[in-house]
């Protein structure tokens, strides 16, 4: 999930990107500005996760309307990172033309930008065709679980871990960085398995990655969590689940660790008491910046007595789904 992506009314436009802005971005040991964009394309080609919210910003865009979305995003702009998003697939030439793709590193080099940053499934990974250029590439990959029956059952990706390793080892191989994207709290996960299948997730991937993204869930309208979510039979992940996942990852890994939670504070986003809300998200943007686990050592609210018996309770209350998923 990005940030600045929002359901829309009527005929969408081709020729502007759905969202674009400029932020901070680890690069190196150091912090740079990073331009991010989100493109409007024809859309994934899987279209069947469970969570997802982009299919209300489909719209048919040709190469020259991708052009055109560009242009107006890098327009003025000096920054040092280029992180650019679809829909789906960067790589899947059905979305983003092979044509678009040439276009986007060209302008890449004219910009000066020091590191691109894109998304793929596991598949179209393989059409990688930046190399050569005067940037580094670092390619996201949604793995969202290292557990192949959360992935099909809590969150239906429609691919599996080795699919995943193949692809990242591909990626490596040709010199380029891979980020990995985990998802916390998929749909029918207590709180604590939600908690629990993330960081048994990094130390799975660890060994394939540059960056480690956690991304707490969002309720985007017009999906499947939506109902559920509605049907309060869901609850977006506590961003004390976020923090915990952030600290016990520093220990497993010295890999990048980041999470930047869409929403934070609202009801559909990751959530305290509301409180502490504002505090708590900008702590981990802060060490998703900096790596630095002391920041959240003053983050304190007593609403995180609430978080530990909620965990506590649903684990009593509910059967527990990552072992039913493993039998």
């Amino acid at each position: 999930m990005k940030k600045g992506v929002r359901k829309g009314k009527g005929k969408k436009s081709t020729e502007k990107p759905v969202a674009c802005w400029v932020e901070k971005e680890r690069l190196e040991n150091r912090i740079a500005d990073c331009l991010t964009v989100i493109l409007r394309t024809s859309g994934c080609s899987w279209r069947r996760c469970l969570m997802c919210g982009f299919s209300s910003e489909f719209a048919k865009a040709d190469e020259k309307d991708l052009k055109k979305q560009l242009d107006h995003a890098i327009s003025g702009k000096k920054v040092e990172v280029l992180k650019i998003f679809t829909s789906g697939s960067f790589f899947d030439d059905r979305e983003v033309p092979k044509v678009f793709r040439k276009y986007t590193y060209e302008r890449a080099e004219k910009l000066g930008i020091s590191k691109l940053i894109v998304e793929s499934r596991p598949e179209y990974v393989f059409n990688i065709d930046c190399f050569g250029r005067d940037f580094e590439v670092e390619v996201g990959i949604g793995l969202e679980t290292s557990n192949d029956r959360v992935r099909e059952m809590c969150i239906n990706k429609g691919f599996t871990f080795n699919d995943y390793v193949k692809a990242a080892e591909f990626l490596m191989k040709k010199s380029a960085r891979v980020r990995t994207y985990l998802l916390l709290k998929p749909p029918f996960l207590s709180e604590k398995e939600a908690v629990e299948d993330c960081l048994s997730s990094i130390k799975a991937c660890e060994r394939y990655s540059n960056t480690i993204s956690i991304n707490p869930v969002y309720v985007p309208g017009n999906t499947y969590i939506e109902r559920l979510w509605k049907a309060k039979i869901y609850r977006p992940p506590w961003l004390w689940s976020a923090v915990e996942v952030l600290k016990k990852g520093k220990e497993i890994t010295e890999k990048t660790i980041i999470c930047d939670p869409v929403g934070a504070g609202s009801e559909r986003a990751s959530h305290n008491c509301g409180k502490c809300d504002r505090n708590v998200a900008k702590a981990i943007k802060d060490f998703s910046l900096s790596q630095n686990t002391e920041i959240f050592e003053d983050i304190r609210c007593e609403c995180m007595s609430l978080w530990e018996k909620y965990g506590e309770y649903e684990n009593v209350a509910r059967f527990n789904v990552l072992k039913a998923l493993q039998t």
